[in-house]
């Protein structure tokens, strides 16, 4: 982890309330799969935790949703040219075992970017199958990153394009046929409840990258925190942001 001064290459709506931003820095920064950073903003005190979509050398690439203030600010005040401060890498990432050669993602919403960093570092080596949720067809966003998997299911919660569903129930739907070695998943708490009930009993190996409000990002402020299913609490910062999915209550 460190702290570098960024310039920004890129920083575009690429959907509804969608950003991404592309910087570059000084030297090349190794980002796992799943690892995020924090992103100042100025006159915010607290950094915003974005999840890493690509890491190229030098040159990294962010979503964000447009959320609040803070975000909005990042989307209206920065420009190509500028500086930005940024932490990183943060968080363990996700890992995918020699012995895993089927990996299924499954996302939701704004979980879809950290999932297509591992798209990336999978797609060509594994057998990726990804299984993405979107509200609706205006929200649907970076297909040429999605489409790198060998078989891609995009599904809205209105219909309006792919399977009329979420993205768990379309995951499920095929799950069978896929025979996934191992699961990688991230979206909001009540898709990670659905995709942790639905797989209960088929003892296939499970992660989720939990979205949590977070304050320093280095485990000093205790701000995501989350509970263990052992009664102990960990820092989704620190220690996640991702979990075997029966390691954690959701």
């Amino acid at each position: 982890m460190r702290e570098v001064t960024a310039t920004i290459l890129e920083n575009v709506r690429i959907a509804e309330n969608i950003y991404s931003l592309t910087f570059a820095t000084e030297e090349e920064i190794e980002v796992r799969p799943g690892q995020f950073c924090m992103v100042g903003v100025q006159n915010f005190p607290l950094r915003r935790p974005i999840a890493v979509c690509k890491a190229e050398g030098e040159r990294i690439t962010v979503c964000y949703q447009l959320k609040g203030a803070g975000t909005r600010a990042l989307a209206e005040n920065y420009k190509q040219g500028e500086k930005l401060s940024v932490l990183l890498p943060l968080g363990n990432g996700f890992y995918v075992k020699d012995e895993e050669k089927r990996v299924a993602l499954v996302g939701g919403g704004v979980g879809i970017f950290p999932l297509i960093s591992a798209i990336r570092a999978y797609a060509g080596k594994k057998e990726v199958y990804s299984y993405m949720g979107f509200k609706n067809r205006a929200a649907y966003c970076l297909p040429y990153e999605l489409q790198r998997s060998d078989r891609l299911v995009v599904a809205t919660d209105d219909g309006s394009m792919g399977f009329h569903g979420t993205s768990v129930q379309a995951f499920m739907a095929e799950i069978d046929d896929v025979k996934p070695d191992v699961v990688l998943s991230c979206g909001p708490a009540p898709m990670l409840r659905a995709l942790k009930k639905a797989t209960a009993g088929r003892n296939i190996p499970t992660f989720v990258s939990l979205e949590e409000r977070m304050g320093c990002g280095i485990g000093a402020c205790l701000v995501c925190v989350c509970e263990k299913t052992d009664g102990a609490h960990a820092r989704v910062c620190k220690d996640g942001p991702v979990f075997d999915i029966n390691e954690v209550n959701l």
